[in-house]
C-alpha cells in the first residue's frame, strides 16, 4: 500500500509538471509569435470563459458535455483498435505467413489518410457508432500492432525452447512465456494509443459524427468564438495527460507484479 501510495504521488506530480510545461510553452508561443488576442487566448481567458463571465455554467456545461461525447468515441476507437491490435499479433506470432499476408494490408491503412477514406467509411457504415470504432481503430491499429507482435517475440529462446521441451504448443508458449514477457511492449503500445484514439475520435466527429469535441472546435472556429476554442482545446489536453498517466501508473503496479523492473 506504501508503495502504490508513492507510485500514485509521482504520477500526480508528473501530472501537474506535464501541465505546467504545456502551460509555459502556449504563453511562450503567444508572445514568440506575437499572435492577436482576438485569435490567440492565454490561460486566463480560458480560466474566465468556463469560471467568471456570466455565462460560465452554460460554458461548463457546453464544454463537458462535448468532452463526455469525445471520451465515448475515444474509448469505442481504442477498444477496438488495442483488441484487434492485440489478435492479429498473436497471429503474427503463430504463423510468418499470416504476417507477410496482412502486414501490407496494415501498412496500406497507416499510409493511406484518414480524411482521404473517410467518405468510403461513411458511405459503408454511416455516421454512427460503427464508423467510430473503425476509423479509431484504424488511427490505434498499426501502432499499437508493431509494439505488441515486437513484444510477443521478445522471449528468450532458451525460455521458448524450455516449454517446448516440456509438450506446450504454440498458443501455451503464447500464454505461459510470450504474453508475460510481452507486458512492457503492450503496455508501450496502449500509452500511444490513449491519444492516439482521442485524435482518431476528434477527427471523426470533425469529419462523419457531427458532435463532441472535435465537431464543436470547428463549429466555434465558423462562428468566430475564440474563447471556446480554446477551451475545447486545453480540456481534451489535460484529459489526454491525465489518462496517459493514469495508464502509466496502471503499467508500473502490473510490472512490477510480474517482476518487471524499470530504470529510474
Amino acid at each position: 500500500m506504501k508503495t502504490f501510495s508513492k507510485k500514485l504521488g509521482k504520477s500526480v506530480l508528473n501530472t501537474a509538471f506535464s501541465l505546467v510545461v504545456v502551460t509555459v510553452l502556449w504563453v511562450l508561443a503567444l508572445w514568440v509569435f506575437d499572435v492577436s488576442p482576438y485569435i490567440g487566448k492565454n490561460p486566463l481567458d480560458v480560466y474566465n470563459f468556463l469560471f467568471t463571465v456570466e455565462r460560465a455554467v452554460e460554458n461548463q456545461q457546453l464544454v463537458l458535455t462535448a468532452l463526455g461525447q469525445t471520451l465515448y468515441d475515444s474509448s469505442i476507437g481504442f477498444t477496438a483498435g488495442i483488441t484487434i491490435a492485440t489478435l492479429v499479433a498473436v497471429l503474427f506470432a503463430l504463423s510468418k505467413g499470416i504476417e507477410q499476408a496482412l502486414m501490407p494490408i496494415a501498412m496500406l491503412l497507416r499510409s493511406v489518410p484518414l480524411i482521404a477514406m473517410t467518405p468510403i467509411i461513411i458511405l459503408i457504415f454511416g455516421r454512427g457508432e460503427v464508423t467510430v470504432a473503425v476509423m479509431g481503430a484504424i488511427v490505434v491499429l498499426f501502432p499499437a500492432l508493431v509494439n505488441i507482435v515486437f513484444g510477443l517475440r521478445s522471449v528468450s529462446p532458451s525460455m521458448g525452447d524450455l516449454v517446448e521441451v516440456y509438450g506446450a504448443n504454440k498458443f501455451k508458449q503464447l500464454r505461459t512465456v510470450a504474453f508475460p514477457s510481452s507486458l512492457p511492449a503492450f503496455f508501450a503500445a496502449v500509452k500511444i494509443s490513449v491519444p492516439g484514439a482521442i485524435t482518431g475520435a476528434l477527427l471523426v466527429e470533425w469529419l462523419a459524427t457531427g458532435s463532441g469535441i472535435g465537431y464543436g472546435i470547428v463549429s466555434a472556429v465558423g462562428r468566430a468564438k475564440a474563447n471556446e476554442v480554446w477551451a475545447y482545446v486545453v480540456v481534451i489536453t489535460v484529459i489526454s495527460i491525465v489518462l496517459y498517466n493514469l495508464v502509466a501508473l496502471l503499467e508500473d503496479y502490473v510490472l512490477e507484479r510480474y517482476g518487471f523492473t524499470k530504470s529510474k
